[in-house]
């Protein structure tokens, strides 16, 4: 695997929030997202990409498919491949279709996850030596099993990790700052599942900070976390500080609107 393939991206995927974006899957009660901030929001996320030098392919908006500005979920691309992934949630199944056709336009390797299970791209971490899965309530055994046989014949390693049940997904609580530096919160430090990675904690009462994304030069970090901040700044990171109160909402995050990637490189 080439490691710096894990956080330095030529091109990046997102796509517009819907005015259905207020139906989206939520995890308990609260308020509605609103489209109109949301979509203010998902602009400022897209020129920052575009600000570290990625060209990023927005698509239109899905109104039958509230939760499809998370493009995270029905794919993966790694190794000079997109895979379409099975969602956990049903709503979300017919995600993959419109997915599969926008990435045929870009890689010409685009491979469907066989059926047998379910995998949910938020709970996986790419890092610069494997790829890291979490099992969730949308990510199950079967779906994995069917990933690893993708990925073993595309030379990517893949190792099951036990996602916290206090959380959606794996990278809720854990995201990639370099080939061999992983943020995490701590249940998650505290698992040994980052064991022979370097490893810098969440400060307490900041885990949603845990969910940021590394862009090349970049790393991307939900804002409302000084000391997060402060913590990967004294430690050589360079940070933007971006709002996703909106799709927090839903709880989505930094990585879930993005699919980011180098087309033809291999990992």
């Amino acid at each position: 695997m080439n490691p710096e393939a894990s956080y330095r991206f030529s091109h990046a995927v997102a796509r517009k929030p819907g005015k259905s974006v207020t139906q989206g899957i939520r995890d308990g009660a609260g308020p509605d997202p609103s489209p109109d901030a949301f979509l203010r929001e998902h602009q400022a996320y897209v020129e920052a990409l575009r600000a570290t030098g990625a060209e990023v392919t927005v698509l239109d908006a899905l109104e039958d498919f509230p939760d499809s500005v998370f493009v995270e979920d029905p794919a993966l691309c790694v190794a000079g491949a997109a895979i379409i992934l099975r969602p956990g949630a049903a709503t979300r199944f017919g995600e993959r279709d419109p997915m599969r056709e926008a990435l045929a336009t870009i890689f010409d390797q685009v491979i469907d996850l066989p059926e047998g299970g379910y995998v949910d791209g938020g709970d996986i971490l790419v890092t610069g030596r494997e790829i890291l899965i979490g099992l969730s309530a949308r990510t199950d055994e079967a779906g994995v099993a069917q990933l690893e046989k993708i990925t073993a014949g595309l030379g990517v390693p893949l190792r099951i990790v036990q996602t916290p049940p206090e959380i959606l997904h794996f990278k809720t609580g854990c995201g990639l700052l370099d080939a061999e530096t992983i943020f995490a919160t701590a249940p998650l430090v505290r698992s040994g599942c980052f064991d022979g990675y370097r490893v810098i904690e969440c400060p307490a009462g900041e885990e949603p900070a845990a969910n940021l994304i590394r862009v090349n030069d970049q790393v991307f970090l939900a804002k409302g976390f000084p000391r997060t901040a402060e913590l990967l700044r004294s430690q050589g990171y360079t940070v933007t500080e971006l709002s996703v109160a909106e799709a927090a909402k839903l709880d989505g995050g930094l990585s879930c609107m993005s699919l980011r990637f180098t087309p033809g490189a291999s990992s």
